[in-house]
């Protein structure tokens, strides 16, 4: 079954008197379990595919599932209830709540989906250890470096169980060790859980982790090849 697909998705956007194609005729089917990588240059769509992918922006026309669920037939309730409970997101500036504790900002979404406190309290901590940030539970993200809230925000992404992940390129503010400690664990995550990852990046490093890499340019797939890929399971 695939964890993923699109059919024939288009979007536009209007710059002053110019319309730009953001996705141009794209489809693709992604399966459960695997390890993805869009990849292009500032521009190609491959951002816009993967808002489309989670319900975060809506495509003119063509459809989108993940799983069985029609994501571009949902109104903004369903959306939010489909990705609260089936789909993690990685963003590039890590989007944590400056206010709360490591633990804290896992534990905001398992409060919005209503599991109890003492629930929140131990699967918070059992991913922070899984994530390597066992002692760091209360920190705020002023107290933790680039490489340590982006694995907050990883761990974020995964304490609901989501079967899909979607990174919005997520090294693009860490050094290049930090980076390969964050695609390390994304593949641990991937052979583990069986969790599906799709990231868009122009960056070589993280495509080198990838079993699939998709490139895209002017918002069409122009390209769409496997490879052996690091540490990723397919």
């Amino acid at each position: 079954m695939s964890a993923l697909s699109c059919n024939k998705l288009t979007k536009t956007f209007t710059q002053g008197s110019q319309t730009i194609k953001g996705l141009d005729d794209v489809s693709i089917a992604i399966a459960e379990g695997s390890f993805v990588c869009l990849s292009g240059p500032s521009g190609s769509g491959k951002t816009t595919l993967l808002n489309a992918m989670g319900g975060l922006d809506t495509p003119d026309s063509g459809e989108i599932l993940v799983g069985d669920m029609r994501v571009d037939q949902m109104n903004k309730s369903d959306l939010a209830d489909m990705r609260l409970h089936n789909i993690g997101f990685v963003f590039q500036s890590y989007n944590l709540i400056p206010v709360l504790t490591a633990q804290e900002n896992i534990e905001f979404v398992m409060q919005i989906q209503g599991i109890p406190a003492d629930q929140r309290s131990a699967k918070s901590r059992e991913i922070l250890a899984e994530v390597g940030l066992a002692d760091h539970e209360g920190r705020r993200p002023a107290q933790l470096s680039g490489g340590q809230q982006q694995r907050v925000a990883v761990a974020r992404a995964i304490v609901s169980n989501p079967t899909l992940v979607l990174a919005d390129e997520p090294t693009a503010n860490l050094d290049s060790v930090t980076a390969t400690q964050l695609m390390d664990l994304f593949a641990e995550l991937n052979q583990s859980r069986g969790i599906t990852f799709v990231i868009a990046t122009h960056d070589a490093r993280v495509m080198e982790y990838c079993r699939r890499l998709i490139k895209m340019e002017d918002g069409k797939i122009i390209s769409d090849q496997e490879q052996p890929g690091r540490g990723a399971n397919v």
